[in-house]
């Protein structure tokens, strides 16, 4: 088992005392934090992505029915609104992550090349970022070489740029997961319209995706720690307002007889 190292300054020298402890797990309390971190953001973008799918599916449909009462036409609607939905998130957060993981490979590519050219700077550096942090410069410089004795670019990725170089992010997996998120969401106000009568559609809609709203909105503000209610009242107050808005425009357009 690998001992932990506690440092001890004095004015003349550095003492330095080993005794097993618990910082010979912390590589893997931290990675299982990363780990916890990184679930956790998922998460909070599937809501997310949940959330819109909710309102702005919600949004079309409800506008259809102030305009008919058929309903091939709000069938058609809300999955024109759904789909085309679900793609547009899909692809922008495919672009967006993509860009990302394109920066971090630039970045580990530099860094690897920085240490292949220049290592003894590449370590001063690291054991400045670490005097930066508050340690003395001797401790600062006895844990920078024991973690380039383990992995130098990790030490470097991992202190000066906050990043894994094993957890590059998928652009696949966040384009798939923000797809599903918001196709999930959209199928609930798309049920809430369709299934209902005729005159119960749009009461029924609305109360649907502000319940929906309510539940997502509370969800986000648990994972990151927020105030449930006023996430809760924020999100529903902001559906209520596309809801009606959209609702008035059409039932406006369907009195008139421009549609």
């Amino acid at each position: 088992m690998r001992e932990s190292v506690a440092l001890k300054d004095r004015p003349d020298t550095i003492e330095i005392i080993t005794a097993p402890g618990p910082r010979a797990h912390e590589p893997e309390s931290e990675a299982r934090s990363g780990g916890l971190e990184r679930r956790l953001n998922a998460l909070r973008a599937g809501v997310l992505g949940a959330n819109d799918g909710i309102v702005s599916t919600a949004a079309v449909v409800v506008g259809v029915a102030g305009a008919t009462s058929s309903a091939q036409p709000i069938l058609l609607a809300g999955l024109a609104a759904s789909i085309g939905g679900a793609v547009s998130m899909a692809l922008g957060e495919y672009v967006s992550v993509h860009s990302q993981r394109d920066s971090q490979r630039h970045l580990i590519e530099e860094e690897r090349r920085a240490l292949a050219s220049d290592p003894d700077t590449e370590l001063r550096a690291l054991v400045r970022s670490y005097e930066d942090r508050g340690l003395s410069p001797a401790t600062a410089r006895q844990v920078a070489r024991e973690l380039y004795a383990n992995d130098p670019l990790e030490a470097q990725l991992r202190e000066r740029h906050n990043l894994d170089p094993d957890d590059v992010t998928s652009p696949w997996h966040a384009a798939i997961a923000s797809f599903v998120a918001f196709a999930l969401g959209a199928l609930l106000p798309l049920l809430a319209i369709l299934l209902p009568a005729p005159h119960l559609r749009v009461p029924v809609a609305f109360a649907a995706t502000l319940a929906g709203l309510a539940v997502a909105g509370t969800t986000a503000a648990l994972i990151g720690g927020g105030s449930w209610i006023r996430a809760a009242f924020r999100v529903t107050a902001g559906g209520a307002l596309a809801l009606a808005a959209t609702y008035l425009t059409g039932a406006l357009l369907g009195t008139t007889g421009i549609v």
